[in-house]
């Protein structure tokens, strides 16, 4: 496929997100648009659009290439299974929590139960893990695009990156979350119907029926999904298990981003409908992108292809991209390079309004000030719609800013740089909330709470520095976001006292 052909494919596929955004946000773009989707968002949509944004381009590309790792094969999978546990958690336990209390960002939970102090570092650690973690999501198809199209044309990596973001600022900044719940759900679409399209034409290639594929992955030496032998390393069955139940409630629970999409279903019925049916499909698409992964592989070691060399380093996330777009057809070039693009702008436009919603909200207040009737209230929420656009166009520069960083330094798979970044940003969000929910009794001094909230990831990234001095073989995986999290709970009862009223949340 041809550069040409893929910028074209990118113009037109935004033109379309621009179209859409145009429509959905010419009735309204005031901040209850933008915030909430006025709360009238259908369940079934949010749920279909929630796959684009929680799988993106990590998913599409890094976890395929994992799979021919023989340390690593299907183990994702048991990764997955705590996931689905997780999923069914947050619908049980916190959604019925935020419907509750009306809660326009989550992290109002926190000012009514610790305190402000603690609000504001709960808020924080969002605001720097999910910019963090967007980023780095962002930065993996942006690098492929580069590799495969922008070096062509000579353009910088700082002007791909920037061009990236800037149109998806441009769908973005006006209809936010009401925007984001149609346009998901096309991207959404894009990226399921690319899994399926590329399975069959990997299967048309090597000349595999269904059945063939089904039995080839199945005999494969990339299929091995449950790892019991030792419980020593990471790949171990009940780490990788216990770490997809905590790092999911911790980073989509108690994460202003996916949260917000729950948050403007009607009432909390739909949105514990929209969360089942959001778990079903989530476990089998990955599935089938673990079945890709394998065929990848099968395909690449009948054709002769090499894993792709970045700096002399094998980079297994692009061997996807490689076979897609060099080996294989047009068609299937284009249905790849389309999947890729939707799984990873549904992640980033969501981020971007998620981020914007929790600093408008978290730090200026502005749902305290809508609330409040003036002569004057049509001129203030143009005010506050300005102000909010001047921190969408914010959050998109610090994006900018940690893509150009971490492409400077990074030397790791893009999927594990992730979850590692997340196991230490969002534990302490989990010590938060478990503390807020289980002790009753006590309430914290609140001006001490970001002290515990620093200590904590220290001390942890102290003993992973130094696991082998202390626990022998023991390799920590996912299992450090609980480790994180109970760390900062014990930290809250040191600097806890009685509470004066037992709290009804």
């Amino acid at each position: 496929m041809s550069p040409i052909a893929i910028l074209i494919l990118i113009v037109v596929y935004f033109g379309l997100l621009l179209f859409i955004s145009n429509v959905v946000s010419k009735k309204s773009s005031d901040n209850d648009t933008f915030f909430k989707a006025n709360k009238n968002s259908k369940w079934y949509l949010v749920a279909f659009g929630m796959i684009g944004t929680a799988i993106s381009g990590i998913t599409f590309i890094s976890v395929p290439g994992e799979v021919g790792n023989p340390d690593l094969q299907f183990k994702y999978f048991q990764f997955v299974i705590g996931c689905a546990i997780g999923f069914i958690i947050v619908a049980k336990v916190l959604l019925p929590l935020y419907y509750r209390m009306n809660l326009t960002s989550i992290y109002g939970y926190i000012e009514q139960r610790l305190g402000v102090v603690s609000y504001k570092t709960a808020a924080s650690i969002f605001l720097i893990g999910r910019t963090i973690g967007s980023a780095f999501r962002l930065y993996l198809v942006i690098f492929v695009l580069q590799r495969y199209v922008f070096d062509y044309y000579h353009i910088p990596f700082a002007a791909t990156v920037l061009i990236s973001l800037a149109l998806i600022f441009a769908y973005t900044y006006r209809g936010g979350l009401k925007t984001i719940i149609i346009t998901d759900t096309l991207q959404t679409f894009f990226l399921i119907s690319s899994v399926f399209l590329t399975i069959y034409f990997i299967c048309s290639s090597l000349d595999f029926s269904i059945i063939d594929a089904f039995e080839n992955v199945k005999n494969s030496n990339y299929s091995k999904v449950f790892f019991f032998e030792d419980y020593l390393k990471g790949t171990y069955f009940w780490k990788q298990v216990l770490g997809g139940i905590f790092v999911t409630i911790a980073t989509v629970g108690l994460d202003q981003d996916l949260m917000q999409k729950n948050l403007s279903c009607k009432n909390i019925g739909e949105a514990q409908k929209n969360m089942f049916t959001f778990t079903a499909i989530f476990v089998i698409i990955n599935i089938f992108f673990l079945s890709v992964g394998a065929l990848l592989y099968v395909y690449a070691t009948k054709n002769g292809i090499s894993v792709p060399m970045v700096n002399d380093v094998a980079r297994t996330d692009l061997l996807f991209p490689e076979i897609a777009i060099h080996h294989l057809s047009f068609i299937p070039s284009m249905v790849f390079l389309l999947g890729l693009t939707a799984a990873t702008f549904a992640t980033t436009d969501s981020a971007l309004t998620a981020l914007t919603t929790s600093f408008c909200v978290d730090f200026l207040g502005m749902d305290k000030k809508q609330s409040a009737e003036s002569s004057q209230q049509k001129l203030e929420e143009q005010k506050l719609v300005k102000t909010r656009h001047l921190v969408h166009i914010g959050f998109s520069f610090l994006m900018f800013l940690v893509i150009i960083i971490f492409n400077s330094i990074n030397d790791d798979s893009v999927v594990k740089m992730v979850f590692k970044i997340a196991t230490y940003t969002y534990g302490p969000l989990l010590g938060l909330y478990a503390f807020g929910l289980f002790v009753k009794t006590k309430t914290v001094r609140d001006k001490l709470v970001p002290f515990v909230c620093l200590i904590s990831p220290a001390i942890c990234f102290l003993i992973t520095q130094n696991s082998e001095k202390l626990f022998g073989k023991y390799t920590i995986d996912n299992e450090l976001i609980i480790l994180n999290g109970l760390i900062t709970f014990i930290g809250l009862l040191l600097i806890s006292k009685p509470a004066t009223n037992q709290t009804k949340f």
